[in-house]
């Protein structure tokens, strides 16, 4: 455990350097280094998580994640499948086949902070199949929910990666929501499948839980300040109330737990 402390602190404090310096445009040119480390350490609390609370089938599926989000997003690039048609900026380090390494990590947190928040909310539900679908409904939708503030902001704000096209939604194209709920719908439904033949969905992990909600709600918090501080005011306001109601259901399911 105390990896995981190290590893959680270390996120903390660079998360806090990144609100400062990210948020309010003060991060260097030869900085932009630190993005990466960030995403990357992201990642690794989601597949700690992962681990601790699964073990070796946690450790195995953080890596499937990882691989097959970088798939994914390879074929989005390359011919425009899933999510629209759009490229990315060299500024997230190791690239895999044009693709940053760390949009793989940064799946990887996005599907363990959304399992970590909707697994409570099924618990009550006794027949299995009405449990793994709901499971990953909702589980899909809380990660459009997280991606409402994020593409915005790395899109339009930090330029990340660009949009070859346009959409109703800040330039966005429908398709990348589209894109990502049914990405995300077919991960937690994976997901869940692993987790039940374990027995494991009544397990919570004494340290990493709590935290992950945390990791959830810190992301979504970091683009909104961002979104704020550049005079995008609807996708926060939008994002901010989605989750809320997402941990208003989180919050009534762990206390029934």
């Amino acid at each position: 455990m105390i990896v995981d402390r190290i590893l959680f602190r270390f996120f903390i404090v660079w998360y806090l350097c990144g609100v400062i310096l990210v948020g309010f445009d003060l991060l260097p040119p030869w900085l932009e280094w630190a993005n990466a480390v960030f995403l990357l350490a992201a990642g690794a609390l989601g597949g700690f998580y992962l681990y601790r609370e699964y073990k070796l089938f946690g450790l195995v599926f953080s890596f499937f994640i990882i691989v097959s989000t970088i798939l994914v997003e390879y074929l989005g690039v390359q011919y425009g499948l899933f999510f629209g048609h759009y490229f990315y900026n060299p500024d997230f380090g190791l690239y895999i086949a044009d693709i940053p390494l760390t949009i793989g990590t940064a799946w990887l947190m996005v599907i363990a902070t959304t399992h970590a928040l909707v697994k409570p909310m099924v618990l009550a539900i006794k027949q299995p199949i009405v449990q793994l679908l709901l499971y990953s409904f909702v589980g899909a939708i809380a990660a459009v929910v997280m991606d409402l503030i994020l593409d915005p902001v790395a899109a339009n704000v930090k330029q990340y990666w660009v949009w070859d096209g346009d959409g109703l939604y800040y330039g966005i194209p429908f398709s990348n929501f589209v894109g990502w709920f049914f990405i995300a719908l077919t991960l937690h439904f994976l997901l869940w499948i692993g987790v039940r033949f374990l027995r494991r969905t009544k397990d919570f992990h004494p340290y990493w839980q709590d935290r992950m909600i945390v990791l959830y709600v810190l992301m979504i918090a970091m683009f909104s300040i961002i979104a704020l501080v550049n005079g995008i005011i609807f996708a926060p306001l939008l994002t901010i109330g989605l989750m809320s109601i997402l941990l208003f259901l989180y919050n009534r399911a762990r206390r029934q737990t």
